[in-house]
């Protein structure tokens, strides 16, 4: 569908790329197809596939993948191969033709935010809208695309009323026209193509495209950054560099290697990353506070700056930190005392009286020895006892030297004497 470049090179035979769309869709994906259309387009297939077995996901994501199929002069099948609910029926509704096996199921197209609720009007407006261009870009009735989208739209023969979103069974989608036939295997789809002889490439994600689809899922996002969070602050309690740090750092760079691959992040998030971690290591070393405050907030900018939705990267900045301090907290009421590799990590020991810590030594078995001043009391001075010379005040009076004293008051380091009577 759509102008795009001619190929860079033509094939010598047939050629059909087989591009896989399953799971979740999001900007992981899209990085992934855009990939596989452009070495399609270079090696100059005349047909792409796309192999669809989806729940639905991101609508930006499946915008942009719209957008990519609607670019491209290659024609675009969409075999359903399951399910294509939501994202996944949008995608499917942007190919040139549309192919089912038996029992397949597409639609159930409404927006769900991050919280599992429908989303506001401004954007079911937005989403109904494009549903409805897709299908008539693709010459089919958009009727049907609409009430996939809005639950209010009554198509009774289909049991499609109020509150209740539209999704097609083969069938219904071969009666309605959405679907061109109700086919079993790949091999089926290829034949009604005219593309039955030709070289097949089923094209599959690389190890970093799977890592980075993985990481850049909603759910996987906060986990990633409650990680990074509770592992750095378990570091700063712990002496030199371990474990708890590596699964800190480690959180960090699955999240913008991820966010990188998937094309969210650009190089000055990392940059800007780098430079925060620059000015919080400094602060261990400069004074004022300064630094430190700048440090958390380009470590905060960057990580807002690598995501897609920032008010989804917010939130999941929220709940790490809520995470990481609870955690903590657990951590040391509950599981300190009892596990071992916590004892080791966080301080426990108390330097109270009852573990044998004193702030000063206590001279009570001075108590009634008699001692001799060595120095004149005004009312302090030194007294000899037992030929230990030892700092004494008096009860208050002058004192002079040589003079015969008892010890008559002990209180800590206070040593009170008194003067002997002839």
């Amino acid at each position: 569908m759509g102008l795009g470049m001619p190929a860079v090179t033509q094939a010598k035979e047939p050629l059909v790329y087989v591009v896989p769309v399953h799971n979740e869709v999001e900007k992981g994906l899209y990085a992934f197809m855009k990939r596989s259309f452009k070495e399609a387009q270079e090696h100059g297939a005349q047909l792409i596939v796309l192999d669809i077995h989806t729940p639905g996901g991101a609508v930006d994501a499946a915008g942009e993948i719209g957008k990519l199929m609607d670019e491209t002069n290659i024609r675009t099948v969409a075999f359903i191969n399951d399910r294509a609910l939501s994202a996944g029926a949008f995608i499917s509704l942007h190919a040139d033709a549309i192919y089912m096996v038996p029992n397949a199921q597409m639609g159930a197209a409404a927006i769900i935010d991050q919280q599992g609720n429908m989303a506001d009007k401004k954007a079911q407006s937005y989403w109904r809208s494009a549903m409805k261009s897709a299908a008539e870009t693709s010459g089919l009735d958009p009727k049907y695309a609409i009430a996939m989208a809005d639950p209010d739209v009554n198509i009774p023969e289909y049991n499609a009323g109020k509150g209740e979103l539209l999704t097609f069974s083969s069938k219904e989608a071969l009666e309605t026209g959405y679907s061109k036939a109700t086919v079993s295997r790949l091999d089926e789809v290829l034949q009604l193509e005219k593309a039955e002889g030709a070289a097949v490439v089923e094209l599959k994600e690389s190890w970093a495209e799977k890592v980075a689809r993985f990481v850049t899922n909603p759910i996987v996002v906060p986990i990633l950054l409650s990680l990074a969070s509770l592992g750095l602050i378990l570091e700063l309690y712990s002496p030199g560099f371990g474990l708890p740090g590596s699964i800190g750092l480690s959180s960090l760079l699955l999240f913008f290697y991820g966010h990188l691959v998937a094309g969210l992040a650009g190089y000055e998030s990392v940059l800007l990353f780098i430079v925060g971690a620059i000015l919080i290591v400094a602060e261990l070393f400069l004074p004022g506070g300064i630094a430190g405050i700048l440090g958390i907030a380009a470590v905060t900018g960057s990580i807002l700056l690598a995501g897609d939705d920032v008010r989804w990267m917010g939130l999941s900045l929220i709940i790490a930190m809520a995470v990481a301090i609870t955690a903590m907290i657990l951590m040391v009421k509950v599981l300190g005392k009892k596990m071992k590799f916590f004892k080791k990590i966080i301080l426990t020991d108390s330097t109270n009286s009852e573990s044998g810590y004193v702030s000063n030594v206590n001279r009570t078995e001075l108590l009634g020895k008699i001692g001799i001043t060595k120095t004149p009391f005004r009312p302090a001075g030194t007294v000899v006892i037992d030929g230990e010379r030892i700092d004494a005040v008096t009860e208050g009076g002058f004192l002079g030297a040589e003079k015969e004293v008892k010890v008559v008051k002990v209180e800590g380091a206070r040593i009170v004497v008194r003067e002997l009577e002839e």
